[in-house]
């Protein structure tokens, strides 16, 4: 069943209204007939199973028929913090830690960071990888959309990491613990936070600052992970821990 998140005021008594792309795409790409059946997503994690009774390109009416709690959410909110990469990689990044679970990805600008956020164009890029992060969500089936956040500078990131039950600072380093006996198995733990750098890691100044804050170094593992890789690794072992029985 093609899957759609709709904003909380696109829902109307009975009725949900699917607008922009989405709209488009029932119309002209699946071809969708008045009849045919969706689910709708909203912000809380409460999936809709529609029936279409209106088809527009600019806008879709549906029907609702019944709801239930999406199941498909980590039992702790995650929230990723990313050193900026080079390239493309941010946008690869961001569809494999949706796919993997995360709520929120933040980008955040480092010592060590050869690519900088571009100001005049960081509106531009968050749409762009919002999108990203909404199609992946679709594909894996999420029941709530996850959020990408404009850059913000690493002062902010471990600022607002530490406020977490349980706060991730990724380091190659020495004094580091292991990512194991990190993730407690308490499963009271609401929100998890998780940072990475970039494809430099982080000067000995950052990583003490970090700590300072209260977040708990981690290492991952004996092999030296890619900037792209490692939150994919540490998305998994959190899901290993918190979602598998």
């Amino acid at each position: 069943m093609p899957k759609f998140f709709a904003q909380r005021e696109n829902f109307k008594e009975n009725e949900v209204s699917i607008v922009g792309d989405d709209a488009r795409h029932i119309a002209r790409a699946l071809r969708m007939a008045v009849g045919d059946e969706i689910s709708v997503l909203n912000d809380t994690g409460t999936e809709y199973t529609c029936r279409l009774l209106k088809i527009r390109d600019e806008e879709c009416i549906a029907e609702i028929i019944s709801y239930a709690e999406g199941k498909t959410e980590m039992p702790a909110t995650v929230t990723l913090y990313m050193g900026y990469p080079k390239g493309d990689k941010l946008e690869v990044v961001v569809q494999k830690a949706v796919e993997l679970g995360a709520s929120v990805i933040v980008p955040f600008e480092s010592s060590r960071c050869v690519k900088r956020p571009n100001p005049e164009k960081t509106e531009k890029q968050n749409k762009r990888l919002s999108k990203i992060a909404e199609e992946a969500a679709k594909q894996c089936g999420r029941s709530r959309l996850p959020r990408v956040m404009p850059p913000i500078s690493f002062e902010a990131a471990i600022s607002e990491a530490r406020e977490a039950d349980i706060a991730l600072f990724c380091y190659e380093g020495t004094g580091t613990v292991s990512l194991k006996s990190a993730l407690s198995i308490d499963k009271s733990v609401r929100t998890i936070s998780v940072i990475v750098g970039c494809e430099g890691g982080f000067s000995d100044g950052e990583a003490e600052a970090a700590i300072k804050r209260g977040l708990t170094p981690v290492n991952l593992g004996p092999r030296i992970l890619r900037c792209e890789t490692a939150p994919s690794y540490v998305l998994s072992c959190i899901s290993y821990v918190y979602e598998l029985e």
